[in-house]
């Protein structure tokens, strides 16, 4: 009873990985090759930190049909790349271009880095100034001198 479980349950599992496999006829390598090229280069808006080639989410799903229809109706790169672009933003690209409304992404991440090791710099000079200006006070040097004494009438210990 236990095995027949057991080889249902694989069976279903086997089922829904296959499910996850698309396979798109292409009439030629180039466009088979540009397909490939796209579904990697193209994020998944579900996922976020996945491409289109590695997601199994419904949207990945769609969008690679989408890019399949585009690759075997002719179209080249650039123009399946505007028209994700031009439908999700610039979110669908790995690697967005660098322009006006990209700034902040490829510069932001070291502007942020500089900002915090200056702040980090002037803050260690700071404290390095005061404790090295400031003098103790006359009741700080009293109460220091008899932890001293103290120390010393005590004598060591073992």
């Amino acid at each position: 009873m236990t095995r027949l479980i057991l080889a249902m349950l694989l069976s279903v599992c086997t089922g829904f990985a296959a499910a996850a496999i698309d396979a798109y006829p292409f009439d030629s390598p180039e466009k088979e090759a540009m397909f490939q090229r796209l579904s990697q280069e193209l994020r998944c808006l579900v996922c976020q930190n996945q491409n289109l080639a590695d997601s199994n989410a419904e949207l990945a799903q769609d969008l690679r049909r989408e890019i399949y229809r585009m690759v075997a109706a002719g179209q080249d790169e650039r123009a399946v790349i505007d028209f994700m672009v031009a439908r999700y933003g610039d979110f669908v690209l790995y690697r967005p271009a660098v322009n006006t409304t990209t700034y902040v992404l490829w510069i932001g991440p070291f502007a942020l880095l500089v900002l915090g090791a200056a702040t980090l710099l002037i803050m260690i000079r700071n404290r390095a100034a005061a404790d090295g200006d400031r003098e103790l006070s006359a009741e700080e040097r009293q109460h220091l001198q008899s932890l001293l004494n103290t120390a010393r009438e005590e004598g060591p210990h073992p």
